[in-house]
């Protein structure tokens, strides 16, 4: 599994014209599934994403993590980022897990993330959707399962 994390002061997702999340401060997670996620360990790839610490205090511009500062959660699935492009100008997308096994994945973690009591937005699997966002800082932290799991 592979998750960007950019931290945002806001980020919204539309799909068909009509807004189906929208955050303030906190993270906005783009998450892609490959085939063999799931033997993978969902809860401590959900706790690496909530302790990092990317959120600034009155001591250092990242000392805090999502959950010290109350922030909010936009997570959207996103297939592509398990886009191969050794061969030719088209990327294949072989390396993405079909999208039953994804979208169970998916779910899974967005049901780890409620658990923190964090105000959680999600996007619609498999829609086209348009992600609006303000990256705090920049700041974007791309994980994956295979470092950490």
């Amino acid at each position: 599994m592979k998750a960007v994390i950019q931290r945002v002061k806001s980020a919204s997702v539309m799909v068909d014209n009509e807004i189906v999340g929208d955050i303030g401060t906190g993270l906005l997670i783009l998450l892609g599934v490959t085939h063999n996620d799931t033997d993978i360990d969902l809860e401590k790839f959900c706790q690496k994403i909530t302790d990092l610490r990317i959120f600034p205090d009155d001591k250092k511009p990242m000392n805090q993590s999502v959950t010290d500062i109350g922030g909010e959660l936009l997570i959207v699935s996103q297939f592509t980022l398990y886009a191969g492009c050794k061969k030719g100008r088209r990327p294949d997308f072989m390396q993405a897990a079909k999208p039953d096994v994804a979208e169970d994945i998916y779910e899974e973690v967005i049901d780890i993330l409620q658990r923190t009591g964090l105000k959680l937005e999600t996007g619609v699997f498999g829609a086209h959707m348009d992600v609006s966002l303000v990256n705090d800082g920049p700041v974007t932290i791309i994980l994956d399962s295979e470092d950490i799991c």
